[in-house]
């Protein structure tokens, strides 16, 4: 039977099982314990011979059913749903990592998990920084200690994009758990197993979700790592199929330790929203294709960042690894004094953080999400005072022409 398409298996997906009441969308089971008929029964679940949920801290049926479904996108072999995204690359580190192991990064990262991982120094972990859209940087900053190599897909905010394919297969090459951020992609436009990756992370509050209602976060093992061979997995987690023991590890130490759950009800929006998410990817990537068009033509704007330009650097390989270019765009002005004053014109895009909205958002990237960095790091990054950086929603395409146009002139 011919395998379903990527909308299909989202809209279908909780149909798969039996869903209570032949309910269409899995019901929000707002419920934090779980009742059994015989002790030997509570203990099975416990210890992992029976099928069944103990806490929901670390396991609900709403939670599951996103997490069956975001498995399914990434192609993976199971997930685990957190509060946030950031909860969710907090867990993965702090859970497979160690005082005295070794982090590779990429420079060019989203400014909490930059400022997550400086707290990962503060621990122990030591932390390098490179220029990831190169492999042999990667490849440069290895140590005997090396654990973990994470990557974005596409940077936030200057978009450049990681040589994804060669450091997954150097990473296989050197049995180095390979972490790509997929948030700026999402499966719909890009599978991180395309290029041997471990774990792959989404921010589900951002395009997956859609709609900027709910907060929440995920891991997807991608079935490629030989957990057997990691030397950080507890010895209480080897047991069974191996292939588990690595979100076995996380699941017991980031939800049922740390607490970072994510709640049934903002599961199953994001649940909901994702059912669209292909439809509002291609909108907005058009929408964003042809912003970027009029940016690169515009005398008030210097520099566009964009790969779906044939000038960014990395715009074959994009074209290349991606089924669309993505809705995340940054502009340098001309004269940077003007940042606000630009901004301040707008009237139809918002002027507010996040990413991956329906709506079109703006943001002065220097003076907010990346104002703690300070002006040494923000300028290694290429972030100048005059930067900002653009979530390009799904608006008619006309009226955000009309709305930039008036605001930079």
């Amino acid at each position: 039977m011919k395998e379903k398409g990527f909308t299909t298996q989202i809209i279908h997906g909780d149909r798969a099982a039996s869903i209570e009441h032949g309910s269409i969308h899995k019901p929000v089971h707002q419920v934090v314990f779980y009742g059994y008929q015989t002790a030997e029964a509570l203990a099975a679940v416990f210890q992992g011979t029976q099928g069944g949920y103990t806490y929901s801290r670390q396991n609900n049926p709403t939670v599951t059913a996103l997490q069956t479904k975001v498995s399914a996108l990434e192609q993976g072999e199971d997930t685990l749903c957190f509060a946030t995204g950031m909860a969710a690359i907090t867990a993965t580190c702090l859970t497979l990592l160690q005082a005295g192991d070794h982090l590779i990064s990429s420079r060019f990262l989203f400014g909490n998990t930059n400022s997550l991982f400086q707290t990962l120094s503060g621990l122990g972990i030591e932390v390098t920084f490179v220029d990831a859209t190169d492999v042999a940087n990667v490849a440069a900053a290895l140590q005997p200690n090396t654990r973990m190599v994470f990557v974005e897909t596409i940077a936030n905010p200057r978009t450049q994009v990681a040589d994804l394919a060669a450091i997954g297969e150097y990473c296989r090459q050197r049995e180095l758990v390979y972490v790509v951020d997929n948030t700026m992609t999402t499966p719909a436009l890009f599978l991180p197993k395309s290029v041997g990756a471990s774990l792959s992370i989404n921010s589900l509050s951002k395009s997956i979700a859609g709609h900027g209602e709910a907060l929440g976060g995920a891991i997807t093992d991608l079935g490629l790592y030989d957990w057997s061979r990691y030397p950080n997995i507890n010895p209480v987690y080897r047991k069974g199929d191996p292939r588990k023991w690595g979100l076995q590890q996380v699941r017991k130490k980031g939800l049922r330790d740390m607490g970072a759950s994510l709640s049934p009800d903002a599961a199953q929006r994001i649940a909901i929203g994702a059912e669209t998410l292909t439809l509002r990817l291609q909108r907005a990537c058009h929408n964003a294709q042809a912003l970027a068009g009029f940016f690169d033509q515009h005398p008030a704007v210097k520099q566009v960042y964009y790969p779906g330009l044939a000038t960014h650097p990395q715009h074959q390989r994009a074209q290349t690894l991606f089924r669309g270019f993505g809705a995340l765009m940054s502009i340098d002005l001309m004269d940077e004094a003007t940042c606000f004053e630009v901004l301040n014109r707008l009237r139809c895009v918002v002027l507010s953080t996040h990413l991956g909205d329906n709506r079109t958002l703006a943001i002065p990237v220097a003076h907010t999400i990346f104002f703690e960095m300070g002006p040494e790091r923000r300028a290694a990054m290429g972030i100048s005072e005059g930067t900002i950086r653009i979530s390009v929603g799904i608006e008619d395409l006309d009226d955000l022409l009309e709305d930039f146009s008036q605001a930079l002139g």
